[in-house]
């Protein structure tokens, strides 16, 4: 595993042969990443990175200057496996939780400025998940919600839905809270 850009850029994790988690590609990394940049200032901003997995996405935020990531996992030896590799980085700024994403979104009461989901293609609940994330409100106005799935799934019809990008077989949705002035103008 790889950090595409930023203050880590380079740095390399070696990833357990054991290890069930499929990382975002290097190429699909790369790509969402830069379609993001027109959406997201991602110096000094929140962000939550659910289904973290090898916590990649987590270690990519950080690196592109994200002031404080949450990095929620449930799978005790990956959980672990980010926790170190945050130690090797030597940052603070990281927060790995070891609990179900969905438990955490049940009871979120924080905002984020990004959030990116990437739930096992075969979860079943896999299509609630953007519904859930943005009835929760968990993020900030104008907040980005990047949402990773397989090829068979459609989001468009969702509220806040803004564009879909496939590259190979990865596929992400992207969502946008809605501004709250510019909802309050359209009422």
């Amino acid at each position: 595993m790889r950090i595409i850009t930023g203050i880590y850029k380079g740095r390399h994790f070696e990833i357990p042969r054991t290890f069930k988690a499929r990382p975002t590609t290097d190429f699909a990394k790369e790509n969402i990443f830069n379609v993001l940049n027109g959406y997201v200032d991602f110096d000094g901003a929140t962000a939550l990175d659910l289904f973290s997995g090898t916590g990649g996405i987590s270690l990519e935020l950080l690196s592109r200057g994200c002031a404080s990531v949450i990095s929620v996992e449930a799978d005790r030896d990956h959980h672990a496996f980010i926790k170190q590799c945050l130690k090797k980085l030597g940052t603070d700024k990281c927060i790995p939780l070891r609990t179900d994403a969905f438990r955490f979104i049940k009871n979120c009461r924080q905002q984020f400025d990004f959030i990116f989901a990437d739930p096992p293609y075969a979860l079943p609940e896999l299509p609630t998940i953007p519904s859930l994330i943005l009835k929760q409100n968990m993020l900030k106005p104008g907040g980005i919600f990047v949402f990773e799935h397989g090829k068979h799934n459609s989001f468009e019809d969702i509220p806040g839905f803004i564009a879909h990008r496939a590259y190979g077989s990865v596929n992400f949705s992207l969502f946008r809270q809605a501004d709250e002035q510019a909802a309050a103008e359209q009422a």
